[in-house]
This record gives structure tokens, sequence and C-alpha cells, in this order.
């Protein structure tokens, strides 16, 4: 019989299955997005505004439903909170996508893809989450597929590629402070900060840059993409939280590596990209895997001492 700690850690394997295909979609759909805005910052921006608005638009319109804010308790919370929004919805989107757009070597997008190894890190010295045999075997699995599925590691790291290396550290970092805070706020809470937050920092940095004319001069297509992508953004962000708060930081974070092929089939379903299936064979080989040592629970596990 399933104690209420196994069904809520099961939901939260469920919600990062869910979050897996929002991701999914979403880095296909975004490629599009970006491209018709041609500024990265600018998009970026946009889209997080979206987001943030329907999130706030959620929470008013679900209270009767059990959707809810949590006040912060003290300032090291509320410091917490500015942090997830700053290192979590900001910076790390401008750093990713301008090194993105900068980057000449197709396998930069790789760097992400490692997100798993440092919030697998992260977690075991920060959170004390504990680790058996089974989630090495599932992170190596997801890296070397992550590897093969983007052509190899780039072969040396210039200023765009240690961008996205500084933007998935900060997505790291932001994934341990997140938990931490989730143990007695809201899942609602840190996605509605993260993304209200966040979008202030990036519209004040864009405002700096002089590009505010980008935001408010928008073509229909823009304004297309704009909403689509930031609802996209938004269904990821509060499934994401919601997961978070219910499975360790480690396996919700390996499961959502499972995005990866599913974008890589819209890729080859729309663009007509050649699909790698041995690679991504060895993606959902380590996803499910992570999937499954979730699901089943870990009680006899040692904690692994770093």
């Amino acid at each position: 019989m399933s104690t209420p700690m196994t069904t809520r850690r099961r939901t939260g394997i469920l919600l990062a299955l869910v979050t897996a295909c929002v991701s999914g979609v979403s880095v296909f759909v975004n490629s599009y997005g970006v491209a018709a805005f041609g500024n990265p910052t600018a998009f970026t921006t946009a889209k997080n505004l979206v987001a943030a608005a329907i999130l706030v638009v959620a929470v008013a319109a679900g209270r009767s439903y059990g959707v809810r804010l949590t006040r912060p308790q003290g300032g090291r919370q509320w410091v917490a909170l500015t942090a997830v929004g700053v290192i979590g919805g900001s910076v790390p989107f401008v750093l990713f996508f301008e090194g993105l757009a900068r980057s000449t070597s197709p396998q930069a997008a790789f760097l992400h893809k490692t997100l798993v190894l440092w919030v697998a890190l992260l977690a075991v010295v920060v959170l004390g989450e504990r680790l058996q045999w089974g989630h090495w075997v599932a992170i190596g699995l997801l890296v070397v597929g992550s590897v093969g599925l983007a052509g190899g590691t780039p072969s040396a790291l210039g200023a765009p590629e240690l961008m996205i290396l500084a933007a998935t550290l900060l997505w790291a970092v932001e994934v341990v402070i997140a938990k931490r805070l989730l143990g007695s706020l809201s899942s609602w809470t840190v996605g509605v900060a993260r993304m209200t937050l966040g979008s202030v920092v990036l519209l004040a940095w864009v405002a700096m840059r002089g590009n505010l004319s980008l935001l408010t001069s928008l073509t229909a297509e823009q304004v297309g993409w704009v909403l689509l992508t930031g609802a996209l953004l938004a269904t990821y962000v509060s499934t994401w939280f919601a997961a978070l708060q219910r499975a360790q930081a480690i396996d919700v974070t390996a499961v959502l590596v499972l995005a990866a092929p599913l974008t890589a089939a819209l890729s080859a379903a729309v663009d007509g990209v050649p699909l790698q299936v041995g690679w991504i064979v060895v993606l959902v080989a380590g996803g499910t895997l992570a999937a499954w040592l979730g699901w089943r629970g870990r009680p006899e596990v040692v904690p692994v001492r770093a």
C-alpha cells in the first residue's frame, strides 16, 4: 500500500515527465521564435513577461482550486526568492540565448544538458539527497546520449560556450535554492517570484541596452511567437516547481533530459533533420531509469559522501 510520501514522490515524477514534454516542444518552438525576433535577449524578455503574466493570472483565478501564494518568513527567504528571480529567471536566460546565438559550434547546446550532472553534485553536497549506483548509471547514459545527439562536445570553449556553461551552472544553483524554499513555500510562490522578478531584471537590461523599441513595435508574427512561447514557459515553470517540491532534485532533473528526444523527433518530422535513433535510445534509457528510481524510492540507500 502506498504511503502519502510515496504518492507525493510519484506525483513529482509524473509532473517531471509532463515538464519534459513541455520542454521538448518549447525548445523546438523557441528556435522559430528567436529567428522571428533576431535579438535573443529581447525575445527572451518578451516571452518571460508573458509567462509571468500568465502565472499571476493563474494564481488569481485558481484560488478556489488550491492555487495559492505563501508569504516568505524572514529575511533569508526573501533573499532566496530574489536569488531565484535573478540567477534563475533573468541572468542565465541572457547568457544562454546570447551564447547560443553567437556560437559557431553545433555542439554548444550540449553544455546545457550537463545540468543533470551539476544538480546531482549539488544535491548530494548541499541538499543531502541520496544517490544509489543506478543514479550514476542513469546520469552516465544521459550525458553520453546528449554528447552523441549533439555530435560531440565543443572542441574549444570560447566566450559563447562559456556563457552557455555559466547559464547552466546558475540554473543548477537555482534548483538547490528553490528546493530549499519549496519545503515551506508553495510551488506557485517560487514560480511567480522567478518569472516576475526575472522579467523586471530582463526589462531593465533591455532598456539599458537601448532595445526597448524591439518590445514596443512587434509585428503580428512576433506577437504570435511570444504568446506561444510564453504560454509554454508558464506551463514549464508551474509543473517544474511542483515536481521539484515533491521529488528529489536529481530525479526530476534527470527526467527532464527526456525533453531532448522529443525535440529531436519534432526537428526530424518538421525540418527533416536526420533522426539519430541510437543516441535517442541511450537518452530514453537513462531517463527511464531515472524515472523508475524516483518512482520506486530508495529506503535502503546509504548517503554518498562527497
